[in-house]
This record gives C-alpha cells, structure tokens and sequence, in this order.
C-alpha cells in the first residue's frame, strides 16, 4: 500500500479546508486531525444551531473528509465556551490553557500521541505553524517526511519590519499584538522550521521573509499561491462609478496597522465626502483611542459570514488592503472574483496577481501618499474603474481553487515517492 498523509490544523481557514479536501479526493490523507469538524447531521452540526455555539458553523469541511477525521474538540470548546459565562483567566494570551496557543499545543500533542501508535501507513505528516513540533519530533524518530505550511511571513522579518511602524506611528502601536509574543514561542517556531524537510508558502513574499533564517537555507521552499473563488458573473447593483457619486471603499480584516489600516483612513480623510468607507473586521485590542474615533466616523460591521462578506465586497466599488506584512491575503482574491478591484502592497500576494492600473493598483507600505494618488487618478478617469473591475474578474477565472489543489497534490505525491 502506498504511503500517505496525516493532515493536521487546529482550527481550519479557508485554504486549509481547500487543502485538505484536494488531498482526500485523490485518496492522499490517511488522517486529518482538527479540534472541530462540522459534517451534515453531526454532533457540532447540532451544537452550531445553539445560538451560544453557532460560530461552529464556520468549522465545515467537505463530506470527503468525514471518514479520516479525527477530532480532539476539548480544549477549543473551552476556549469557546469560558468568555461567553464571564471566564477568562484560562484564555489569556498564549500563557492561558485555553487560548489560541494552548489549543494549537493540544493539538500538536494530541497528533503526535496518535502518528506514533498509528504510522503503518503514514509517509507525511503536513503541519502548520505553532502546532507543529511534537508531530515533527516524532516524524524524525520514525523517518517521516515533514512538511510545513507557514501561512505568514518569518516572525524575525516581521519584528523588524512592524518595529518601525511603531515608531512611526506610536499612536497605533497597541494595535500591532505580534510583539507580545515571548522569547519561548519564538525558538519553538524556529524548531519547527528547522525540522521541517519542505516549507510551502503561498506568496514571493512569505518566502523572501524566510530569508532572515540562516539555519533553513538549504531547507526546500515551493512557493503555491492559493486559488481565487468562483467568479461573480451578476451584474454589480451600483450606478456606473462617474466620478460624480460617492466612491464606494472596502476594507475586510483585522483592526491593526500591521494591515496598514492607519493609511487607509488617513487617505479616506483627505477625501472627505467624496468616498465612504465600510469596513469589516475585529478589533485587535480594545484601548487603542484612535481606532475608536475612526471606527465611528465610518461603517463598521465586527463579523461577517464568508457568503455575506463575498456579497458585500460585491456591493463596493474598491478594496483597500495596503498591509504592511501579509502571508497572502485571501481578502485580495476574493474581492477579484467579485470583480472588486483592489489597492493592496506588495507585502501580499499582490504582485504575483495584480498589473498596476490593469486589474489593480499596488502601492507601496506603509505609504499614505500613494493610496491618495490612486484613488486621486480614479476620480478623475471614473471610466477605468469599469474596465479594471473586468480585468480583475479575468485574472480571477485563471486561477481556481481546483488549479492550487492541482499543483498542491502533485508536488505532495512526487515528494511523497521521493
């Protein structure tokens, strides 16, 4: 029998439910491992109906994956359940056994107990940042190949580059959280990579913040962006864009400068009436005075379901995402599909998909100019935004999620016979 994969996440985004249903269609996955699966008529599908529970709906994986799962749920039910009756001493950054941190160390364990009793038929095991080492430990011990996904960049590259936008903008520092991080998560993540025998990436510039990891040059990198969803074919419910209404801008994501966020309202204030500005996405912190006085001159929406989110950047005419340290940004791809063009920089997937003043527009970090000086360019050429709405539709239908499960596949199964 041939060799195959043991896949594992703790929690299960976007691109890992792509991944891991791509793997199970072409029979690589021995076993996937989460924390909670939702499947029709399951358990967690019964507890999502739970008002309480109903963010367990977000946890769905394709029916192909319901034979291989194997879930261990304890600890992210805590880490669900303890906030909502008023508990949060066991979920505190990193250090709470119930936090994010503590959920992905459970789980590694969880994994690594069950790759040692269970390996006759395991070639692989396919990890992701911070809940990897005890799978990799054991992996070596049996002579398994290791493959590691890091979906952001290198955590150095990061420090180096997020510590001087605080000190340009001290104002929005608290909102930069990676820097509470301790030492020991730190070397843990440099052990994970070095242990690793193939590191996948999903944009140019996550591998180039690798470069900063002097122990893991000669490590194996495939770098494999992720696939755009269908395409929107309807219509868009807004007046032609005439540069005489209101310019309609997007943003979608977290609540921090690291996204560059401080740039985008900086630019919006300069253009007073003539754009609003909706954005969607959790704050990061909850004392941070600028971001709550910027958060009520505009429209904001915390939470979105994905079908609401994709409806929404739908109902824009641009989405701004100028991050200043990005993995990829799936929020880029998707807004494309629905024929959103997007300002972004080249800190995320951007330049492997966006033609500037084509099918978008890449601005350069942290730059609050540039953002101005494209939106500026639009208003007076209001007609562009049409034809580059188009283009970006076009490049959206170039690459599927199938074509990233494609190319995922078939550079695991040649690894896999190596």
């Amino acid at each position: 029998m041939s060799k195959k994969i043991l896949f594992s996440h703790p929690i299960g985004n976007q691109n890992v439910k792509n991944l891991s249903r791509f793997l199970a269609e072409v029979g690589l996955i021995e076993t996937f491992i989460t924390s909670i699966a939702v499947y029709d008529k399951s358990l967690f599908e019964r507890l999502s109906k739970i008002s309480l529970l109903k963010e367990f709906e977000r946890r769905r994986f394709d029916e192909v994956l319901r034979k291989t799962t194997k879930q261990f749920p304890l600890y992210e039910l805590m880490r669900f359940a303890l906030p909502k009756i008023g508990i949060h001493a066991f979920n505190k950054h990193e250090k709470g056994i119930f936090s994010i941190d503590g959920v992905s160390r459970y789980l590694d364990y969880k994994t690594a107990i069950h790759l040692e009793k269970n390996n006759k038929n395991i070639g692989m095991v396919y990890c992701y940042e911070d809940s990897s080492l005890d799978t990799f430990s054991v992996a070596t011990k049996l002579g398994i190949k290791k493959a590691y996904d890091l979906p952001i960049g290198y955590w150095k590259t990061y420090r180096q580059l997020l510590s001087e936008e605080k000190e340009r903008k001290p104002e929005w520092a608290a909102t930069i959280t990676g820097f509470k991080d301790s030492t020991e998560k730190f070397e843990k993540k440099d052990k994970e990579l070095a242990l690793a025998d193939v590191i996948y990436v999903a944009s140019e510039f996550t591998a180039k913040t690798l470069e900063l990891n002097k122990d893991i040059a000669n490590t194996r990198k495939v770098i494999i962006p992720y696939g755009f969803p269908n395409v929107n074919q309807a219509k868009k419910p807004l007046p032609k864009y005439d540069g005489k209404r209101a310019l309609k801008l997007l943003y979608v994501g977290g609540l921090t400068q690291r996204k560059g966020i401080a740039n985008l309202f900086e630019a919006v204030d300069y253009f007073k009436e003539k754009v609003t500005l909706t954005i969607v996405g959790n704050k990061a912190v909850e004392d941070c005075k600028i971001l709550e006085k910027y958060l009520k001159k505009h429209k904001w929406i915390p939470t979105l379901p994905h079908d609401e989110i994709l409806k929404t950047m739908h109902n824009h005419d641009v989405l701004v995402f100028p991050s200043l340290f990005e993995g990829f940004g799936l929020v880029i791809t998707e807004a494309m599909s629905q024929g959103t063009p997007v300002i972004t920089t080249n800190r995320t997937v951007g330049e492997s998909f966006i033609r500037h003043n084509e099918n978008g527009w890449l601005v350069n970090p942290g730059q609050t100019e540039d953002i101005i000086n494209v939106i500026d360019v639009l208003m007076q050429e209001p007609d562009s935004l049409e034809t580059i709405s188009i283009e970006a539709k076009e490049t959206a239908m170039k690459r599927t999620w199938k074509q990233y499960g494609d190319d995922m596949c078939a550079d695991l199964r040649k690894y896999l016979t190596v």
